[in-house]
């Protein structure tokens, strides 16, 4: 209790450092008195030329405004809606069961059958997620047309909601973003987002895909960019999706397997403006790391085929460590950038300490302070991949069970929708009416390639109820996790 109170003490003193210096400042100049009168400022102005104050008032008026057109803009998230999928779509334990022992496929290979249950079993999914009618068929359907038609469902309804939640019509949509993996038709996803909602001839349009799961915090990234040079008033909408239907993989590898039993159908819509009016977050720091230049990263998650020729996704054994590993790179750029001065204090001295202490014999041994992020953020938006991605952050960064809740019941109730999952974590927050005006947020995720992005964002205006995605579930959550040996 003692070195917690110290703590709390110590990180206010050091935040709140100058405060404190300007406080004490002003004391002493009024026991002291002003150094300098009014009357002498006044008989200095009135000693100066007309045109030499007049001049520097020009000077002075022309760099402000110059600062202020290069200084990029402020970029806010007006609103987010996501696909809530109807009860029809369910696939439930006994249903994945089912199927996986009437799969021809694997009723051949008896290990890669246990595989698959065991997998479902340990995987963190509950009884509510939901996959594409072509799911539903045996063996599944992997048409174009019902790619199509799943792409359509989970796009246009995710597109639905933001605008229903908002003010903002398709009208004023200026940039238009989309993103999706593996599925990638002719037209693509913006043709078809432009002709279903009638945008403007002159709307700009870019279609992200073969980036994985992380998609979905590089589009809000590429579109913070593109605001920040743009005209005030700007507005972007942003479309995050995988399409289940054209990439089930019927072979027997288990490491392509695994997405089968992980993936479940899902979409988020974002808008985003470089205007306050109607802004419910503001965008803080954005950070993204690359590891592809390694070998093992780069692999690590992998579309091939397999000996047989068949089709698939290759998710590493390694793929926990990878993580691990792209999410340490990425705090080094990111930690400094919202972490409070107090923080990276502490930080720096334990470097020092390991430093002074490395001649010594042991000296490499000294552990590292592991800064304490809750002191910069205070919800987290883990990327949900997996239980195990879950567990390695959550040991990473040193975060309660608290802290990951929305990931472990987001992960529960939608299981892995790959580029959209962060947005329904965001909603699972606001939706237990946790999220409070000046709250700040972390969103983290993780792609092929291997990357891993960090977006900071700071809660303008709570949602006013708690419609969404969670608005017929979440008075059952949390829920309590069995313990499974992974």
């Amino acid at each position: 209790m003692a070195n917690k109170l110290l703590k709390t003490w110590y990180h206010l003193v050091v935040s709140n450092f100058l405060a404190i210096v300007a406080v004490a400042f002003a004391t002493t100049v009024l026991r002291r008195g002003w150094p300098f009168s009014i009357d002498g400022l006044a008989g200095w102005l009135h000693a100066q030329r007309p045109v030499h104050l007049a001049t520097a008032v020009i000077l002075m008026a022309t760099v402000a405004k110059l600062w202020r057109a290069r200084r990029p803009r402020d970029v806010y998230l007006v609103e987010y809606g996501c696909f809530r999928p109807r009860p029809c779509f369910r696939a439930p334990f006994a249903t994945c069961r089912e199927h996986v022992h009437l799969l021809p496929y694997l009723l051949a290979d008896k290990e890669s059958l246990g595989f698959a249950i065991r997998l479902l079993e340990r995987s963190g999914l509950g009884e509510e997620t939901c996959v594409p009618y072509s799911y539903h068929y045996m063996p599944p359907d992997r048409s174009l047309d019902a790619a199509r038609e799943e792409t359509e469902l989970v796009i246009f309804s995710a597109i639905d909601d933001v605008f229903a939640r908002s003010t903002v019509t398709p009208a004023d949509i200026d940039v238009l973003i989309v993103n999706c993996s593996i599925f990638t038709p002719t037209p693509v996803f913006v043709d078809m987002v432009v002709n279903r909602y009638k945008l403007r001839a002159g709307v700009q349009s870019l279609n992200l895909s073969g980036m994985g799961c992380g998609a979905g915090l590089v589009a809000i990234g590429l579109a913070r960019n593109l605001l920040q040079v743009a005209a005030p008033g700007t507005h972007v909408l942003t479309v995050s999706t995988e399409i289940l239907s054209s990439q089930y993989y019927v072979g027997r590898e288990r490491a392509m397997l695994l997405p089968n039993c992980l993936f479940r159908m899902g979409a988020a819509a974002t808008i985003l403006t470089n205007s306050p009016e109607r802004a419910r977050f503001k965008l803080g720091r954005i950070v993204r790391t690359m590891t592809a230049a390694r070998d093992a990263d780069y692999r690590c998650i992998f579309q091939e085929e397999d000996d047989k020729g068949i089709r698939g996704v290759r998710l590493s054994k390694d793929l926990t460590a990878t993580a691990g590993n792209a999410l340490k790179r990425n705090i080094v750029a990111f930690g400094p950038l919202v972490l409070p001065v107090s923080e990276q204090l502490l930080v720096a001295l334990s470097l020092l300490k390991r430093k002074l202490l490395s001649r010594r014999r042991g000296g490499s041994k000294v552990r590292l302070y592991r800064p304490d992020f809750r002191t910069a953020f205070e919800h987290f938006c883990i990327h949900a991949g997996g239980r195990a991605v879950i567990d390695e952050v959550q040991r990473g960064l040193g975060l309660s069970d608290e802290d990951v809740e929305a990931s472990r019941m987001t992960l529960h109730r939608f299981g892995n929708t790959s580029s959209s999952l962060v947005v329904y974590e965001l909603a699972y927050a606001e939706a237990k009416g946790r999220m409070r005006k000046g709250d700040r947020v972390w969103m983290i995720s993780f792609g092929a390639g291997f990357e891993c992005s960090c977006v900071a964002l700071e809660c303008v205006k709570p949602a006013s109820d708690a419609d969404g995605p969670w608005a017929d579930c979440i008075h059952r959550y949390p829920v309590q996790l069995p313990d499974v040996a992974i």
